[in-house]
């Protein structure tokens, strides 16, 4: 059957209601994240985002400039406050809600149909949101391209690749994952009614905004030897060789679940609509799906591309329910947002804060999503070390340093170790590395992160001192993979010879 679209009709007031009830919706999920995140703590990934927030650059090892550049926002804003730190990671995902209800409403939809698309955005949203990490900010970057390339496809007027410019610049300098949303948006073009575009310089305009917004991250890989290529090729290599990429296919059922059909719906009616009016969307989705599934990349990767096909799949759904008998389309409705619902419940179960600790609930949340262990323990570990420190004498004691494993273990010295008077952590992982190793260069030093095999060669003498473990006996990366605690004296080698030897990815 031969599907259409929808003709929007000029704004007027029942356009407004809809979109003040999508934005309701939208800023319902920030009020969640507001109310519960306090709850457990800060996650390791939070805590190295957090320390890169205070020493703002174009760049870092692991990202791009984006989300420490919010993070430094909050602590202005919020200071250390867990749910204030959230905040627009919480507010990035809630305006890719928003903007999927503005794209079915370009896509012709009515308010049923926005409504659907928007709620079908809300499990991701809620899940991504509980972190403040890049995942959110890359998603709302994927759905404002799409939203533009989509006015683009209903006005024609080529001045709109300025606005799909700025959303791919501000995507690079979120996560370098947007390269592969490009990629389709190059097939679409070719294959699709805005081939014409090609011939305008409004287009080349456009993909000329986009390199000057990134300009200054691609001056900073520069000056830095690309380091982020090794960390990126490091990561890759790591989740490939421990299997993180063998589910590539199944974890878009885990994506989309009861929201599949409608995912594929709108798939077809990408393609089939108006004789393929809106056929780059189809291909703003198959050609990352066939990129990742090549080269290899995590499940979440391709997560940011379904709003569009959630708006899409609910005004093709809404418009074929139009031609229905009266109890069928409410049926059929009343069964769609209770998908969607569904996806909203389990989601919340499983990624947001509200399991009590070790409540069967806990069990199994923990069980499906492992991050939640890791929000676990860190201002136990700074007590620990401090301890530690204080038991030293006083001469050493003024003088110890302390090197942390891993990032999650030096964000959460740099974070809570102020209040026990500890020194600045060093580090020699991702960004961490680039501070240094302090001067003078340290003689003793307190060492988490590492085995006795691994610091013997280096250190005249390591003496195991402690323990990680935190009050709640929760069993996690920090507890079970590396739990003790050395103090270490007089490296074998100078400090500016060790240096370049350990850095690390991670």
């Amino acid at each position: 059957m031969k599907m259409s679209t929808p003709r929007p009709q000029q704004p007027n007031d029942r356009d407004r209601v809809t979109l003040l009830l999508v934005v309701t919706l939208a800023a319902a999920t920030v009020l969640i994240h507001l109310l519960i995140g306090n709850r457990y703590g800060f996650h390791r990934d939070e805590l190295a985002t957090l320390d890169d927030a205070r020493h703002l650059a174009w760049g870092y090892v692991a990202y791009p400039p984006v989300t420490p550049f919010f993070g430094w926002i909050s602590l202005h804003l919020f200071g250390t406050s867990l749910a204030g730190f959230r905040f627009f990671a919480a507010l990035a995902g809630a305006v890719a809600m928003v903007l999927a209800g503005l794209i079915a409403r370009e896509l012709g939809g009515n308010r049923a149909a926005q409504l659907l698309a928007a709620c079908a955005t809300a499990p991701f949203t809620l899940a991504a949101g509980s972190l403040m990490q890049y995942v959110s900010f890359d998603y709302v970057a994927w759905v404002a391209v799409a939203y533009f390339v989509t006015r683009l496809c209903r006005s024609h007027d080529p001045r709109g690749w300025l606005p799909i410019g700025a959303a791919i610049g501000f995507g690079m300098m979120s996560k370098y994952s947007m390269p592969f949303l490009v990629a389709g948006i190059g097939v679409g073009v070719v294959f699709s009614p805005l081939r014409a575009h090609l011939r305008s310089r409004w287009l080349y305009l456009g993909a000329a905004l986009a390199l000057l917004i990134f300009l200054p991250n691609f001056l900073w890989q520069w000056q830095h030897d690309f380091i982020s290529l090794d960390f990126l090729r490091h990561i890759h290599a790591r989740d490939i060789r421990i299997g993180r990429t063998s589910s590539f296919l199944p974890d878009q059922l885990l994506l989309t679940l009861a929201a599949f059909p409608l995912a594929l719906a709108g798939m077809c009616f990408c393609f089939l609509a108006d004789n393929g009016r809106f056929r780059i969307l189809g291909w703003m989705y198959l050609v990352p799906l066939a990129l990742f599934l090549l080269g290899k990349g995590r499940g979440y990767y391709l997560a940011p591309a379904y709003p569009m096909l959630y708006a899409a799949g609910a005004v093709g759904g809404a418009a074929w329910l139009a031609q229905s008998r009266p109890w069928k389309r409410i049926t059929l409705g009343a069964l769609a947002f209770l998908a969607v619902s569904a996806n909203i419940v389990l989601t919340s179960a499983f990624f947001l804060p509200l399991a009590p600790l070790h409540s069967r609930w806990w069990e199994k949340a923990v069980k499906f999503n492992g991050d939640l262990r890791e929000e676990i323990g860190w201002p136990e570990l700074v007590e620990n070390v401090a301890r530690i420190r204080d038991s030293l004498p006083p001469g050493e004691r003024e003088r110890v340093a302390i090197l942390a494993g891993n990032y999650g273990e030096a964000g959460a010295l740099n974070l809570y170790g102020p209040r026990y008077g500890l020194p600045p952590v060093i580090c020699p992982v991702n960004s961490f590395w680039a501070r240094g190793y302090g001067d003078p260069p340290p003689e003793i030093l307190i060492v988490l992160g590492a085995s006795r095999e691994d610091l013997e060669p280096r250190f005249e003498t390591c003496e195991l001192v402690g323990h990680i473990t935190n009050r709640e006996g929760i069993a996690n990366e920090e507890t079970t993979d590396h739990p003790d605690i050395f103090l270490c004296r007089r490296p074998r080698a100078p400090w500016r010879e060790i240096w370049p030897k350990v850095r690390r990815f991670g």
